[in-house]
């Protein structure tokens, strides 16, 4: 868990619960998400709180006496927001604040700021307000009210902050008109794509904070901005880069997450069509994470969803400088022994994957160029497919 203590950054509580579907190592694993969100949106973790229950309490999400326990810690601890790893229902929310006093903010609330924050372009924005206002409207008494009484901070930005708008049919009037500005913006994009010409197409996907654009950089110089906080990158981003005298075009795409909220997948539409419209997949995956598999399962998800994970895809394990050797110093004849080496993984991973798999490290460049080697002849492949009286230009390197 990160834990960073600054007078400008907001204390929160963190709220999760053990269910019959969520287990403890994985409730786990969400707070630990959660809490890199809460970072990234600019708080910093006080305390977590869980509860072992069935399915959540209808009312209040969690049990009458963790309420009473939590709204004590919130007085004594100066506490600003309390953040829920779920979804909570309008009702929920409702009743939670009026029990705790104080800020409520569960899990699409929170991605949903740091969307607000980070969206740059037009087109970005006006998707995140569009998510934004489909995300409140059945909020909207409760919310309102909220505003009124705190001002700015985690999971305020954005509509609402500036100007409360307590009419319903106001709120469904910019919702439509967002809409329509959206279709209008789609035409211009695929118009652009249309014009991109016959330049092979290339799209890095992945889990947010696995090194897209840190990669995008590395094969590109394209000078994309990179931090270690979650969906550092929001607007899509088109490169034209050249491998050995091959031109193509390279798509650096935002990042997936798990539990992402409807709104922003419903939203995010034409984001994706980048990744439809490519003619390859390069799929990063952060080997250093203890939970990669399941970001490759929830990358995937989406993949099959929009209908392109039979795409070819080469399968990119990033960030091995920060791979943890859990086989050094233990007893290879120990019973328990079990092989977690970085040549054992990589085995395994050949095996699962086929051979189109390589180890990286794209911060320091370790190991890059024999990724740079087969994106070109796997581009090239794709292009002299298309015009075979080309393939006297650009020899074959494997």
């Amino acid at each position: 868990m990160i834990e960073k203590s600054s007078s400008n950054l907001e204390r929160t509580v963190l709220v999760g619960i053990i269910t019959l579907n969520q287990s403890k190592s994985l409730l786990k694993e969400y707070l630990n998400e959660l809490s890199f969100l809460t970072y990234t949106a600019g708080g910093t973790v006080v305390k977590t709180i869980t509860q072992k229950m069935d399915s959540p309490d209808t009312k209040t999400f969690l049990g009458k006496g963790k309420m009473e326990e939590l709204y004590s810690f919130i007085k004594i601890n100066d506490i600003n927001s309390v953040i829920f790893d779920d979804e909570l229902t309008p009702t929920q929310q409702s009743n939670i604040e009026k029990q705790l006093r104080c800020k409520i903010v569960d899990r699409t609330g929170l991605i949903l700021d740091i969307f607000a924050q980070r969206a740059k372009t037009s087109y970005a924005r006006n998707q995140v307000e569009l998510a934004q206002y489909q995300y409140i409207l059945p909020r909207l008494k409760g919310l309102w009210t909220h505003l009124e009484r705190q001002k700015g901070g985690i999971g305020m930005r954005g509509p609402g902050e500036t100007e409360i708008e307590t009419d319903r049919r106001i709120v469904r009037s910019k919702i439509n008109l967002l809409k329509k500005k959206l279709v209008t913006i789609d035409k211009q994009m695929s118009t652009q794509r249309g014009n991109r010409g016959s330049l092979v197409r290339a799209a890095l996907v992945g889990y947010t904070n696995v090194g897209k654009s840190t990669l995008m950089n590395s094969i590109s110089k394209a000078n994309v901005f990179a931090e270690d906080k979650l969906f550092a990158t929001l607007d899509t981003t088109v490169r034209k880069v050249v491998i050995e005298n091959m031109p193509f075009l390279l798509t650096d795409t935002v990042g997936f997450i798990r539990k992402l909220p409807t709104q922003l997948v419903d939203s995010f539409k034409s984001t994706l069509t980048e990744i439809t419209e490519s003619d390859l997949i390069i799929h990063i995956v952060d080997i250093s994470h203890s939970n990669y598999n399941e970001h490759i399962d929830s990358v995937n998800l989406i993949l099959g969803e929009i209908g392109v994970i039979e795409k070819p895809t080469i399968f990119v394990f990033n960030k091995i400088d920060k791979f943890i050797d859990k086989s050094e110093g233990i007893d290879k004849f120990d019973i328990e022994y079990e092989d977690q080496s970085l040549d054992t993984l990589k085995r395994n991973l050949r095996r699962k994957f086929n051979e189109k798999v390589f180890f990286i490290s794209a911060l320091d460049k370790n190991q890059i160029n024999d990724f740079r080697k087969d994106l070109y002849n796997q581009v090239r492949k794709i292009h002299v497919t298309r015009f075979p009286y080309n393939a006297f230009l650009y020899p074959d390197l494997t």
